[in-house]
C-alpha cells in the first residue's frame, strides 16, 4: 500500500475531498487551438461589448442601423437570467440581434482574420457592415467567418448576428421544447474569438470541408508501456496570389514543459491550395494518459518561411491506447482497465445564466465531477463546449461525444445532411482530445430509417479511420449490429421484490452478456420513475427536501437492496465485458417538457452536493493517489434518523457517539461488490438523548465523531454537532481552487449559510438573505428571479458573483432580510479576481444591470453599526440564558 499522507477532517459539517497532492492548472484553446508563442497568429478575445436586444428589428444587420439603446453585454450570453425553477418551457424562445462595433489595426491588412463562435444557439445569420457572410442552422459547434473582403479598414465596423431559437423541426435535434427533456436557452452562449494569421496557416478542421482531414490530426498509438507513436496529419492553406514554401517545425513538450523531440518537415503550398503535411514521433518511456494519471504532452507546430515563424498552433494530447476487447471488457494502454468506468451524463445548463456558463465555470463542472469518483462522463446530448473538453483532458475524465439529437426525426432530406454534418464536424472538433473513448453519432431514443444506422457509424469511421474510433448505440435500436459498443442496462435490475426471476425475464437480459461479443456500457442508470409524465421516484431529490430525502437518493444510487434499477454495486456485479455506467443525471438541470426540474442530480443546479455527491466520492480508492475521506449523512436535527450513515474509502469506519459510545465497521466485513459500500450504524441517535444532555451543557460531548482507518490508523475524521440558535451569516467560495478571472464573463458561486457560534449550519433555517457587492464584482440576478435576496434552502443561499474586466479586491456582505437585536449577525467575504492574459477587442463593454440592491459595502458607519450589534448580541444571549435558567428552576 502506498504511503497514506494523515488528513484529520476536523470541520463540523464541512468535508474537503481534493482530486490528487497534483492539481492541474485550467488552461483552454482559442478558437480550436492553444496558443504558441512569438509566431505571426494573433487570437484576440471578442466577448466583450455586444449590444443586445430580444426580438425582431427591420435592418438591424446595416451598418448604419441606430442601436445606441440597446443593453451592452458580454460573451457566453444566455437571452435572459433564468430562476432556479425555469423548467416547463418559461424561458424566451424567438428571434434576438447582437451588433457589435469595432475597428482593426491596419497592421492586420494583408493578413487572413476570421471570426470563430463556438456556439450561437439555433438557426442564425451573421453579417459584417451589411453584408451577409454565412447562414448556420444548430446551436452546438462552431461557426466560422472571413471578415477580409468586408473590413473597414479607416473606421469603424458592426458585425451583427441575428439568431433565433425557435421550436424548428428542419435541423436537429428538432423536436419541440415543449416535449423536449432539456431547454434551448438562446444566444451567444459560448466564446467568440478573432483570429488573425499570414496568408499561409494551419487550417481549422471545421472550417475546410475535408473527410480525415483539416487543421491538426492527432493519432497516437502504444504498442508497448516503452513507447509511443505521434502521427500527425497538418494541413496547411495559402490563401496568397503566389507559392508558399517552407519548413514545418513540430516540437514535443512532456507534461512537464521540456522539449522531447524535434522533427521538421518541409512544405511548398500552390496559390490558392493546401497541403496536408504527415510526420510521425517516437516516444520513449512515455507518461501514459489515465484517469489515474491524466498526464498531457503538447505539440507545438510552427511554419517557418525563411526562418519566420508565419504561423504557430499547439494541441495537447495524452499518449493512450484504448481497446474494446468485448468478453475481455475495456483495455486502457495494453491493460486491463481497473474496475468499472462509472460517471455521469451531463447537460449543459446552470442556475440563474442557462447555458451561458464561461470557461472557468466548464472547468469547475468538469473537477466537481472528477472529485465525485466520476472517470466518464456522457455527453447529453450533443457536443459539450469545448471548455469542458480540455478540462476532461486535463483531469483525467472519459467523455462520450453525442450528436444533437433527442427522439425526433424529420423524414425531410435535409434534416439528415444537417445530422451528418453535425456527426462530421463534432468528430472534426474533438478527435484530438485523448478523453474521448467513444462517439454516439445516433440520435438518442429516436425512430430513424432502417439505413442510417449504418450510414452515422461509416460515417464516423470515415471522419475518424485509424484504430481507438468506437461508435456506441442502444442495443434495442435499429441498425445496432453496425455499432463497436452497445448500451444496455446491468441484467440484475430484474431480480428484485417488483420484478420476478422468471425464465423470460432472464432471457430477455441475459442476451447481453451469453450472447453479445461487443463491449457493453449503461448510458443512463440511477433514475426510477412511476410513470414518464409523473417522474416520481425515489432518485428525484431536490437538495431543500433535506435530510432524509436525500439520504434515501443516496442509498438508491449505491445499492439495489434499497430500491430499484442499477447502482455501483449492480455494477461491480457484472462481468469483464459490462465496462460500466454513467448515472442520469450530474446535476439538478431545467426541462422543457416538465414544469419541475430534474432533481436526480448528486448536486443542485448551483452544484451544491447532495449526499449522494458524497457516496459518489467515497468510491475513491486511496491506493490510486486519492485522499483518505469520511461524511457523516447526518445533521442531528429533531427530525434525523436513528440510523447514522457514513459515506467513506477507508478500510474501517469508527463512529463515537456523544463521547461516549464507540462502535466500528469493517467494510469489507459488509461483503459487498462496490468498492466503498456505505457504512449504517443502526438506533445510534436519538434527539431525545441530545435534548437531555442539552440541559447540562459542559458535562457532555453532543457530538457524532466518524473515523476512517486504513491499516489501523486514523487517517480521516469529521464531527458532527446539532446547530444551537443562529449566531451569524458565514461566507465561503464555492469553487475556492479556482480564480475568478477579471474578463467580464466569468463568475463565481459564493455560499452563505447561518450558523451558530460555532459554525454549526442552520439546515432547517428558512430565513430571507440579501447580498450586496463592493470592488470588481456584481450581482448577477435580482428579486425578479428570486436570486437576490434569496430565501434559505437546506441551510444555504448561494449567489452568482461577476467578475470586471479589472482585476481588483471584491467584498460579498449578505444579511438577512429584515435586521433585529436578535437576529443574525451579517457576514462579509473578500477576495480577488485576477487578471486575464487574453487580448481583447471591444469598443464597449457589457456588465449587470444597475439596481438599488448593488449597493456599496463596509462603509465605516456599517463597521460601526456591525460592531455595535455583536455587542448587543452578547448582551441579549446573557439575557435568554437568565431566562433559560429561569425556565429549567420550573420543569
Amino acid at each position: 500500500m502506498k504511503k497514506i499522507t494523515f488528513l484529520i477532517i476536523a470541520l463540523l459539517s464541512v468535508v474537503v475531498i481534493s482530486m490528487t497532492a497534483k492539481q492541474a492548472v485550467p488552461t483552454f484553446s482559442k478558437a480550436g487551438y492553444f496558443e504558441v508563442a512569438n509566431v505571426e497568429r494573433q487570437v484576440w478575445n471578442f466577448n466583450v461589448g455586444w449590444r443586445f436586444y430580444k426580438g425582431a428589428q427591420e435592418g438591424a444587420e446595416m451598418t448604419e442601423f441606430v442601436d445606441s439603446a440597446w443593453q451592452v453585454v458580454n460573451c457566453p450570453h444566455g437571452l435572459e437570467y433564468i430562476s432556479d425553477i425555469a423548467s416547463g418551457s418559461n424561458n424566451y424562445q424567438g428571434e434576438v440581434w447582437y451588433r457589435k462595433h469595432f475597428t482593426l489595426d491596419n497592421a492586420l491588412k494583408g493578413k487572413v482574420n476570421k471570426l470563430v463562435f463556438e456556439g450561437v444557439m439555433g438557426k442564425c445569420k451573421i453579417w459584417l457592415n451589411g453584408e451577409l457572410l454565412t447562414e448556420h442552422f444548430g446551436g452546438y459547434l462552431p461557426i466560422i467567418v472571413n471578415l477580409d473582403k468586408n473590413v473597414n479598414w479607416d473606421g469603424d465596423n458592426v458585425i451583427a448576428v441575428w439568431t433565433d431559437n425557435s421550436d424548428d423541426p428542419s435541423y436537429p435535434p428538432g423536436k419541440s421544447q415543449k416535449q423536449l427533456d432539456f431547454v434551448y436557452f438562446g444566444g451567444m452562449y459560448r466564446d467568440v474569438w478573432l483570429t488573425s494569421t499570414a496568408q499561409t496557416y494551419i487550417t481549422n478542421a471545421n472550417e475546410v470541408d475535408k473527410v480525415a482531414g483539416g487543421g491538426v490530426f492527432v493519432h497516437v498509438d502504444v504498442p508497448s508501456d516503452n513507447e509511443a507513436l505521434i502521427n500527425l496529419n497538418i494541413d496547411i492553406q495559402n490563401d496568397g496570389k503566389k507559392a508558399s514554401s517552407g519548413l514545418a517545425e513540430v516540437s514535443l513538450l512532456n507534461p512537464d514543459g521540456e522539449l522531447v523531440k524535434k522533427s521538421k518537415a518541409k512544405y511548398a503550398v500552390a496559390a490558392l491550395a493546401s497541403q496536408t503535411l504527415q510526420l510521425t514521433m517516437k516516444v520513449k518511456n512515455p507518461r501514459l494518459w489515465s484517469p489515474q494519471s491524466p498526464d498531457l504532452y503538447t505539440i507545438e507546430i510552427r511554419l517557418l518561411n525563411r526562418k519566420k515563424a508565419i504561423d504557430g498552433v499547439a494541441v495537447k494530447t495524452g499518449l493512450r491506447k484504448i481497446e474494446m476487447k468485448g468478453k475481455d471488457g475495456l483495455y486502457l494502454n495494453n491493460k486491463l482497465y481497473p474496475g468499472k468506468l462509472m460517471g455521469a451524463n451531463r447537460h449543459q445548463d446552470h442556475a440563474v445564466v442557462g447555458n451561458a456558463l464561461p470557461n472557468m465555470g466548464q472547468w469547475e463542472d468538469a473537477l466537481l465531477l472528477k472529485n465525485a469518483g466520476c472517470d466518464i462522463i456522457r455527453a447529453a446530448h450533443y457536443p459539450a463546449d469545448p471548455a469542458f473538453m480540455d478540462a476532461c483532458d486535463a483531469l483525467g475524465i472519459f467523455f462520450i461525444v453525442a450528436t444533437p439529437g433527442w427522439q425526433f426525426w424529420n423524414d425531410n432530406p435535409a434534416f439528415e445532411q444537417y445530422v451528418i454534418s453535425d456527426i462530421r464536424n463534432m468528430v472534426r472538433r474533438d478527435r484530438n482530445h485523448p478523453s474521448v473513448i467513444m462517439w454516439e453519432p445516433i440520435l438518442n431514443e429516436t425512430h430513424y430509417p432502417d439505413y442510417f444506422a449504418e450510414k452515422v457509424h461509416n460515417t464516423v469511421h470515415e471522419e475518424y479511420p485509424y484504430q481507438g474510433a468506437f461508435t456506441a448505440c442502444d442495443k434495442r435500436a435499429k441498425g445496432q449490429q453496425y455499432f463497436d459498443v452497445i448500451y444496455v442496462q446491468p441484467y440484475r435490475d430484474f431480480f428484485n421484490k417488483y420484478i420476478k426471476d422468471t425464465p423470460a425475464n432472464r432471457k430477455e437480459q441475459a442476451f447481453a452478456y451469453d450472447k453479445e461479443k461487443r463491449c457493453i456500457f449503461t448510458r443512463e442508470w440511477g433514475d426510477c420513475v412511476d410513470d414518464w409524465a409523473s417522474h416520481n421516484s425515489p432518485s428525484r431529490v431536490a437538495r431543500n427536501w433535506g435530510e432524509r430525502a436525500q439520504l434515501i437518493q443516496a442509498k438508491h444510487y449505491a445499492d439495489p437492496e434499497n430500491y430499484l434499477f442499477p447502482c455501483w454495486e449492480t455494477f461491480y456485479d457484472t462481468p469483464r465485458q459490462h465496462i460500466g455506467g454513467a448515472i442520469w443525471h450530474s446535476y439538478d438541470h431545467q426541462r422543457g417538457y416538465h414544469p419541475h426540474p430534474f432533481y436526480g442530480g448528486i448536486t443542485d443546479i448551483y452544484r451544491q452536493p447532495k449526499y449522494s455527491y458524497y457516496m459518489f466520492a467515497s468510491q475513491r480508492n486511496v491506493d490510486d493517489g486519492y485522499d483518505p475521506m469520511v461524511y457523516i449523512a447526518h445533521e442531528m436535527t429533531p427530525f434525523s434518523e436513528p440510523d447514522v450513515t457514513v459515506f467513506s474509502n477507508c478500510e474501517e469506519v469508527r463512529l463515537i457517539v456523544y463521547g461516549q459510545d464507540t462502535l466500528t465497521q469493517n467494510v469489507a466485513d459488509l461483503h459487498k461488490k462496490m468498492p466503498h459500500h456505505p457504512v449504517v450504524f443502526k438506533d445510534v441517535y436519538d434527539f431525545m438523548d441530545v435534548k437531555e444532555m442539552s440541559r447540562h451543557r459542559g458535562r457532555y460531548d453532543i457530538s457524532l465523531v466518524a473515523e476512517g482507518l486504513i491499516d489501523g490508523k486514523v487517517v480521516a475524521r469529521q464531527v458532527r454537532k446539532p446547530a444551537l440558535r443562529p449566531r451569524k451569516i458565514e461566507l465561503h467560495i464555492q469553487s475556492a481552487a479556482l480564480p475568478l478571472v477579471a474578463n467580464g464573463s466569468d463568475f463565481i458561486t459564493v455560499v452563505a449559510s447561518i450558523t451558530d457560534a460555532d459554525g454549526n449550519v442552520k439546515r432547517l433555517d428558512e430565513s430571507y438573505i440579501k447580498f450586496e457587492v463592493e470592488g470588481e464584482g456584481q450581482i448577477i440576478g435580482n428579486s425578479e428571479i428570486m436570486t437576490n435576496p434569496r430565501k434559505l434552502e437546506w441551510g444555504t443561499a448561494p449567489v452568482l458573483i461577476r467578475s470586471t474586466l479589472n482585476a481588483g479586491e471584491i467584498t460579498v456582505k449578505a444579511s438577512v432580510l429584515d435586521e433585529g437585536a436578535n437576529q443574525p449577525l451579517s457576514g462579509t467575504i473578500t477576495f480577488s479576481s485576477v487578471p486575464d492574459s487574453d487580448k481583447f477587442i471591444y469598443s464597449e463593454i457589457g456588465g449587470e444591470p444597475k439596481s438599488n440592491e448593488h449597493q456599496e459595502t463596509q462603509t465605516d458607519v456599517e463597521e460601526l453599526q456591525l460592531k455595535i450589534r455583536q455587542l448587543e448580541q452578547e448582551v441579549n444571549d446573557l439575557k435568554i440564558k437568565e431566562v433559560e435558567r429561569q425556565q429549567q428552576e420550573f420543569q
